[in-house]
């Protein structure tokens, strides 16, 4: 079983998923503050989850490091049905959906290829 670990803060996913991260929080902080427990919350956590699933499973083997990306694509899935939603409650505009939906897809196609090398 191949034992090769991977410095998670020089994957270009990793880099991608922070920046994703960094353009949801800005713009979460324009959405209603009666939203802070419900999709503000949910955007957070799983966009938050796409960078950290990819640098927690950096340390493992490989066939355990797909599962972690595995969980980082579904977060980049859910995320980007969260933000379709909140364009739809006009919480962000069409424009801006339109930004971070091109770096998420960005994301998952370069985490896909990713993790077809791993095996």
């Amino acid at each position: 079983m191949e034992k090769k670990r991977h410095n998670y803060k020089h994957l270009k996913i990793w880099k991608l998923g922070v920046e994703i991260v960094d353009d949801v929080f800005d713009l979460i902080s324009q959405f209603p503050k009666d939203e802070k427990f419900g999709i503000i919350s949910q955007i957070s956590r799983c966009s938050i989850s796409i960078p950290s699933n990819i640098a927690e499973g950096s340390s493992r083997t490989s066939k355990s490091f797909s599962h972690f990306i595995d969980i980082a694509l579904g977060s980049s899935f859910e995320l980007g049905t969260q933000l379709i939603i909140a364009q739809k409650r006009n919480y962000i505009t069409e424009e801006n959906l339109t930004i971070i939906e091109e770096k998420i897809t960005e994301f998952q196609k370069m985490t896909m290829s990713f993790q077809n090398n791993l095996k």
